[in-house]
């Protein structure tokens, strides 16, 4: 087995790998999470902007 044979080992792990993740990516199984994180910029949050930074300068401050 000489580094050519190796070379081409790596790749195909490397193809079937990357045939894994989409393969995961595209299931039905991880739509739910995917549209949850897409929702998350999107989302109302309590305090305004302003009010939300004095209050982590607070709690960085002491």
């Amino acid at each position: 087995m000489d580094i050519n044979d190796l070379r081409s080992v790596i790749t195909v792990l490397g193809f079937l790998c990357f045939l894994g993740i989409v393969a995961w990516a595209y299931s039905k199984h991880a739509k739910a999470g995917f549209d949850e994180a897409a929702r998350l910029p999107l989302s109302d949050d309590d305090l305004p902007a302003s009010e939300r930074r004095q209050d982590q300068e607070g709690k960085a401050n002491g």
